[in-house]
């Protein structure tokens, strides 16, 4: 029997203007899929002129610049429907969706959508609900007491996956795809009893009370910082379109 961590996944990431959700752009995106773990990886890359300056600082994470965005990237409002188009062919072929740090990615691919096309991603996901698997949570699950960062790089260099240009939206999708093969096989006496969508969903239960215990430390650190416990998107609020503006 073929277990779900050696069958077919799908992966997503995207290089941005930022990290707020609400207000940053997508610059490049990829989708990365592969039928087996031992198989070929085929994919999809797309780029979009942001509309807005990429700042100093972003740039200097991912290289991309506003000369680079302009002369390579789309109209935002068709490179984003073909974005949303293609998760949501992968999410009615009933393929696992790896994305690391899901909220992030999906919240800022629904604020784009709803910025450039007045729709939302779950409206392009009607009938066929994602099915997502994010590293980061299940690692932090799993082997909750390991002190360390979990970021990409960090994740690849404990699970011994091999990560190219970071930061290259292809790349890290690729290596999130990987990671989560490899977490999969670690830990398979602890998964290999749940299939994707209730895993889907006990993800959602595991990032909400991780983002608790990190809200209580931040707390007691005296830090006004807030942690959302929403996975893996968030939910848009009113007045969060006027900010964004």
């Amino acid at each position: 029997m073929t277990h779900w961590y050696e069958g077919p996944l799908a992966s997503f990431d995207t290089e941005t203007t930022g990290v707020d959700v609400e207000r940053d752009r997508i610059v490049t995106a990829a989708l990365v899929a592969q039928d087996a773990g031992d198989g070929p990886v085929r994919g999809r890359q797309w780029a979009a002129d942001p509309g807005v300056p990429i700042p100093a600082g972003a740039t200097a994470v991912h290289g991309l610049t506003d000369d680079w965005a302009r002369e390579h990237g789309g109209a935002p409002q068709l490179v984003l429907d073909e974005i949303a188009r293609a998760l949501a062919d992968a999410a009615r072929a009933g393929v696992p969706l790896v994305i690391m740090n899901a909220p992030y990615d999906l919240t800022l691919l629904d604020r784009e959508l709803r910025r450039h096309r007045n729709l939302t991603l779950g409206q392009y996901l009607t009938g066929a609900p994602l099915l997502v698997l994010d590293p980061r949570v299940l690692d932090k699950h799993l082997d909750r007491y390991r002190k360390g960062r979990r970021t990409l790089t960090d994740l690849c260099a404990h699970y011994g996956v091999e990560l190219g240009a970071a930061h290259d939206a292809t790349a890290d999708a690729t290596a999130a795809m990987e990671l989560v093969r490899a977490i999969g096989r670690r830990h398979a006496e602890r998964l290999d009893g749940l299939a994707p969508g209730e895993l889907h969903l006990r993800q959602a239960v595991w990032h909400a009370a991780q983002a608790r215990g990190l809200q209580q430390w931040f707390t007691r650190s005296g830090s006004p910082e807030l942690v959302d416990t929403s996975w893996p998107l968030r939910p848009h609020a009113p007045g969060d379109a006027e900010r964004a503006a």
